[in-house]
């Protein structure tokens, strides 16, 4: 799935206009580079993007841009992580955006299957109700198992994480409060679609 808005946004920042045509050939690229690529992604976080193991987030149909900053993070170590600092540590400009472009181009779907009216509200902004990321720059956590959202949750509290938005409001939040958020968003039932 292209997403044309994105992809005409990126042809401007890169200082001038650049054919549709070309856009969309250079994002098919992309994915295909992405796709082999993620062949080194596939053990945590399979190739369609749904984890395979409880510590690591889904990554399948999240934002682009999103994808692009956590790998630079890692590879430039303004985040840090035991195995995806190594992974990402030699990773290219080029081959960040080709992961990205494959990663995001998958469908996820989210359906709660409890009350809406339960869902944590420093958290819906942003995040959703389903979990579907409603802001660029905020990840998807639909069907994420509650210890990866605890943990990462407890990280901006204590500083280990920093973010603008999430670590002040991380700071305030309690066990509990942190415990019911990553409760919520993993009762949510997910689905990701490979798209080839």
């Amino acid at each position: 799935m292209i997403r044309l808005p994105h992809i005409l946004s990126c042809g401007l920042v890169l200082g001038g206009l650049v054919p549709a045509g070309d856009l969309l050939a250079q994002a098919t690229s992309d994915r295909e580079a992405g796709r082999q690529l993620a062949g080194q992604c596939r053990t945590c976080h399979g190739l369609d993007g749904l984890a395979q193991i409880p510590i690591a987030p889904h990554i399948g149909g999240e934002p682009e841009s999103y994808i692009r900053n956590q790998l630079t993070a890692f590879r430039d170590g303004t985040r840090e992580h035991e195995m995806m600092s190594i992974v990402a540590s030699s990773l290219t400009d080029e081959q960040i955006a080709a992961l990205a472009a494959w990663y995001a181009g998958h469908r996820i779907t989210a359906e709660v299957t409890a009350d809406p009216a339960d869902a944590p509200d420093l958290c819906v902004s942003c995040h959703g109700v389903d979990g579907l990321h409603l802001v660029e720059d905020a990840p998807n956590l639909a069907g994420e198992t509650n210890i990866y959202i605890d943990t990462q949750l407890k990280a901006f509290r204590n500083g280990k994480r920093v973010h603008d938005i999430m670590t002040p409001i991380a700071a305030d939040l309690t066990d509990a409060e942190i415990r019911a958020a990553a409760d919520w968003y993993a009762g949510v039932e997910v689905e990701i679609e490979l798209v080839e």
